[in-house]
């Protein structure tokens, strides 16, 4: 199947099985679902999640209770700005700056309770927590369709704020997990560490984590639209 067939049917899935949860519908999204929040705890129990200072995680609804963790454990948090609209396309939260953690982390506090900072202003990311529709056991990963998490990853590669040390997670529900092997492409980031309300795993990393941007998959539109794009363009002409 596809990808977006197979995003279809997760969707399809977590709707009809209840396991859904706001915002509704789960279709065209991240999608939020029941246990969320024991997704984020078993996360923070991995000895990677200890271990990092500096964690990067996705705006989506189902990842809320995983950026809430790490501004309460004192992680340094970093949200991207929507779309990467902006040159400084980064929020940073900073747990000794933050008051309010629960507001600060919604979708509509991230940008009042942050600072924007450009990726070069961004110091090495120990953990990266990405948002998915679907994961398959060997670690490949499928979003929404937008390709921004994929993007961000990238553009913090080449800025060397991601690196081979960096461990990229996600969390989800055990109906997200699919046994088939899923399509990836070159720019497509997989993911070391899984984690749902029930279980653990660590795929085997196999050398397909992206190096940089994948310039070949981006059009002059998208570089056009998103600013830091246009400067490393412009740079490496």
């Amino acid at each position: 199947m596809d990808k977006e067939t197979i995003r279809r049917a997760v969707w399809d899935d977590l709707e009809e099985s209840g396991t859904a949860r706001f915002p509704y519908p789960p279709h065209d999204r991240i999608p939020n679902f029941a246990g969320a929040d024991a997704a984020a705890d078993r996360l923070a129990e991995t000895d990677e999640w200890r271990a990092a200072d500096t964690v990067k995680a996705n705006p989506d609804a189902p990842q809320l209770p995983v950026r809430r963790a790490a501004l309460r454990a004192g992680k340094t948090l970093y949200v991207a700005v929507p779309r990467l609209r902006d040159e400084r396309c980064f929020v940073e939260l900073d747990p000794d700056a933050v008051v309010d953690v629960d507001a600060a982390t919604t979708v509509g506090g991230l940008a009042d309770a942050g600072v924007a900072v450009g990726p070069e202003d961004v110091p090495h990311v120990d953990l990266v927590v990405s948002g998915s529709v679907a994961v398959s056991e060997d670690g490949a990963r499928i979003g929404k369709g937008e390709g921004y998490s994929d993007l961000e990853f990238a553009v913090l590669r080449e800025f060397d704020r991601v690196t081979d040390e960096t461990t990229v997670a996600t969390t989800v529900h055990e109906r997200q997990v699919r046994s088939e092997p899923l399509p990836h492409d070159a720019h497509d980031v997989p993911m070391d560490l899984v984690v749902t309300p029930e279980r653990t795993f660590r795929p085997g990393r196999d050398g397909r984590r992206p190096t940089g941007l994948d310039w070949t998959a981006l059009s002059g539109e998208r570089i056009g639209e998103i600013p830091v794009l246009q400067r490393l363009h412009d740079e490496n002409r």
